[in-house]
């Protein structure tokens, strides 16, 4: 099946199916404007909101983002629990504009050791969008990509028999993973940095990488589009052999 198409500014992109992005370089973005990286985060969740608004008025029907990693617990007490405030806050706040764009919201991590207001709070948002059928935005909160393998692994495990595990497949291990979508066609890392950091191992199998210098509160609908008009430009074989 052909990709979807659009124009954008008098050209002819291809739309992904599900796009992802490591938001990445708010504190950096931050400290360049003399700013604390508090203030660089406020500024980047700014810019998510309308970041997703566009991916989704662009046609796309799922977008991950990559908001906190496991790893990222290592960071000081306060900017952590300036991050948990900015999840709940998201959840609490938005629902009436995902209620509205009809945009289902799914988490992709684990609980621990996430505090209970924020468990809380994804799981009543998730809850509240479980039917819309717009779109899909998904957030890695408190996310690795290994411990997803291990988790989707243990799962099997639980509930398969021998018999069961010895006849799977690669989409039956798919729909053990924290959220069942498909694999990612376009990944977007923002800030200059060439590195997946465990982001999403097994969907981002054939993905296309995008790697611009724009750090994540500057990264603007029309750096969104120039990555759309990059990915139409890529030839994505999947192992197979160019067109002549």
């Amino acid at each position: 099946m052909d990709p979807e198409t659009i124009t954008i500014n008098d050209q002819l992109v291809k739309l992904p199916k599900h796009v992802a992005i490591i938001v990445d370089g708010n504190g950096r973005w931050a400290k360049e404007r003399g700013l604390t990286r508090m203030q660089g985060h406020d500024a980047g969740f700014k810019n998510l909101k309308k970041l997703a608004n566009h991916i989704f008025d662009r046609g796309i029907k799922v977008a991950s983002f990559y908001v906190f990693s496991t790893e990222n617990f290592k960071r000081s007490a306060e900017e952590v629990g300036h991050l948990m405030d900015i999840f709940v806050i998201l959840c609490r706040r938005e629902l009436k504009t995902f209620m509205k764009n009809n945009i289902k919201v799914v988490f992709s991590g684990g609980d621990a050791p996430l505090p209970q207001k924020v468990i809380e709070a994804r799981d009543w948002i998730a809850e509240q969008t479980k039917n819309n059928t717009g779109g899909i935005i998904n957030f890695c909160l408190n996310y690795g990509g290994r411990a997803e393998i291990v988790h989707a692994v243990k799962r099997i495990a639980a509930e398969k028999s021998a018999d069961e595990i010895a006849n799977l497949t690669e989409q039956d291990f798919s729909k053990y993973l924290y959220q069942d979508l498909p694999d990612v066609d376009l990944m977007i890392r923002t800030s200059g940095e060439l590195r997946l950091s465990n982001f999403l191992l097994w969907q981002n199998s054939y993905a296309e990488f995008y790697f611009p210098k724009t750090k994540f509160p500057d990264f603007s609908a029309d750096d969104f589009d120039q990555a759309l008009v990059e990915y139409t430009l890529r030839d994505r074989r999947f192992g197979g052999i160019k067109n002549a």
